[in-house]
């Protein structure tokens, strides 16, 4: 699917830059532009959790309907939003100097919903009623890493931000811009050797993952802009 942000008169437009970028969004580093630049991860909600968690026993231990309950819950409500404008304010700051440096943005079309969606359970064959380890608390783990940094949130300020500057935003399909190398196209799972490595078994090419999968990102909206524009 093709996407392009700008489809009005801008408000603001920027002068060109003749440049373009791929965006690798990630948990260690929040994203990663095809021009090797990591954008740190704060992990508001991370840092926030003990404080986060002390609040929501403290309302637990009041009784509901209570002045006290009220202001607990309050007092948590309040905790949330500061997460929630600290993350916000990280996202706008990112998409304007993104908007500012590039003409165009190319993203993956995540299916965020897919991403967080529950380990399904795995009856244990051997032992009826039973079921064998799904890496379900790692995967929940990894689920409240992925609403932290919000990144669903952040491409919809980008798209907001660069249809206001004149710029073009494109979604490209994620399969394989992490496992796909960049120098010879062997594509194989066993590419990824870690999760900041990618080391091509069929080529032995090894870089930085991420900046590998946003250069992968780049390539493939560059090919479906030239394609659209050909069409």
């Amino acid at each position: 699917m093709l996407i392009l942000s700008c489809d009005g008169v801008p408000t603001r437009p920027l002068e060109p830059t003749r440049a373009a970028v791929g965006i690798d969004l990630g948990i260690a580093s929040f994203a990663t532009t095809s021009d090797g630049e990591h954008l740190s991860n704060p992990g508001f909600g991370r840092l926030a959790a003990a404080r986060l968690a002390t609040s929501q026993q403290a309302m637990a231990r009041k009784r509901q309907g209570s002045n006290h309950h009220r202001r607990a819950r309050e007092s948590l409500a309040a905790r949330h939003r500061k997460v929630a404008n600290q993350r916000r304010n990280l996202h706008h700051h990112a998409a304007r100097t993104l908007v500012v440096r590039y003409d165009l943005l190319v993203v993956e079309d995540l299916k965020i919903r897919n991403l967080v969606r529950r380990s399904a359970p795995r009856p244990d064959p051997d032992q009826p009623g039973r079921f064998l380890p799904n890496r379900a608390a790692a995967k929940t783990g990894l689920n409240r890493s992925i609403h932290d940094v919000g990144w669903a949130q952040f491409v919809s300020i980008l798209r907001a931000k660069a249809e206001e500057a004149g710029r073009v935003v494109i979604d490209v399909d994620a399969r394989h811009t992490s496992d796909r190398c960049e120098a010879c196209g062997h594509t194989a799972k066993e590419n990824r050797a870690s999760q900041a490595v990618f080391s091509c078994r069929g080529c032995g090419h090894t870089v930085n993952a991420d900046e590998h999968a946003a250069r992968n990102i780049l390539r493939a909206g560059l090919a479906r802009l030239a394609a659209n524009s050909a069409a």
